[in-house]
């Protein structure tokens, strides 16, 4: 865990449920950009303490001058607790992102972009082109929840939109998902060669990706720090945690996250 200015949030839905979420900022300058993470499948596992997401936030702040912006969706608990409501099947949960980006504008944090992931990219794709939002990085998606109308809206809009697909995702994989992504013109499809649907062994050059893809000035990030740090306490949740690191995925002809 690399040094950042670390806070607490509530996020405020506008259907009346308070969600529990994290700022992280850089630890002295101003940040250059944000993102707003939203995470997988809150059922099988996912909460903004995701594998990837947690290690966005515990280094992007130091390494890329960027805000992280993460939370849990209705119904989902993390280390952090656990925010009010119940999974909804992304339907309530475009409230939750609304107060996402929300925050970001009323905390006046620069330059927001969605990082949706698995069932985070649905939600993004269906309820992510909110005012201030420049764009949204893509990982692992399904298209399972969102469908064409949402893809021909991101299209009409113009938005930049990075899809990240691993090369051996147990649900969308490169060759279906550049013919799913044509439909948004804007859209860029990267395969992520040797990658798995939950990114073991992946997280460094996802994190690689999404500072590239928005501040490419600092990327790729440096694997080396020669400043303060201190280790995470993951202890507490490790074993909620183990699904969203591949413990209890199901197989592929279950119910993708």
């Amino acid at each position: 865990m690399l040094p950042a200015r670390r806070e607490p949030i509530t996020l405020e839905t506008a259907d009346g449920l308070s969600l529990v979420g994290e700022v992280a900022l850089p630890p002295s300058a101003e940040p250059e950009a944000t993102i707003v993470c939203v995470h997988p499948l809150p059922t099988h596992g996912g909460m903004m303490d995701s594998h990837v997401f947690r290690k966005a936030a515990w280094r992007l702040p130091a390494l890329a001058n960027m805000a992280v912006v993460r939370f849990n969706t209705r119904g989902t608990e993390s280390q952090q607790g656990k925010s009010e409501g119940e999974f909804e099947g992304a339907v309530g949960e475009r409230y939750d992102v609304a107060a996402a980006v929300e925050y970001a504008e009323f905390a006046e944090l620069p330059r927001p972009w969605l990082l949706g992931w698995s069932f985070g990219t649905d939600l993004t794709l269906k309820y992510g082109l909110e005012p201030g939002v420049e764009g949204a990085v893509l990982m692992s998606p399904p298209l399972r929840y969102s469908d064409e109308e949402d893809l021909a809206r991101w299209a009409e809009d113009g938005r930049p939109l990075l899809a990240l697909v691993p090369e051996n995702d147990d649900y969308l994989q490169y060759p279906e998902a550049r013919e799913r992504f044509a439909a948004v013109p804007q859209a860029e499809v990267v395969e992520i060669a040797g990658g798995g649907h939950l990114w073991v062994g992946k997280a460094e050059e996802a994190l690689d990706r999404i500072v590239g893809r928005i501040l490419p000035d600092h990327a790729p990030l440096p694997r080396e720090w020669d400043g303060p740090m201190e280790r995470g306490d993951t202890s507490a949740y490790a074993n909620k945690t183990v699904a969203a690191f591949g413990g209890f995925l199901p197989p592929p002809d279950r119910e993708a996250d």
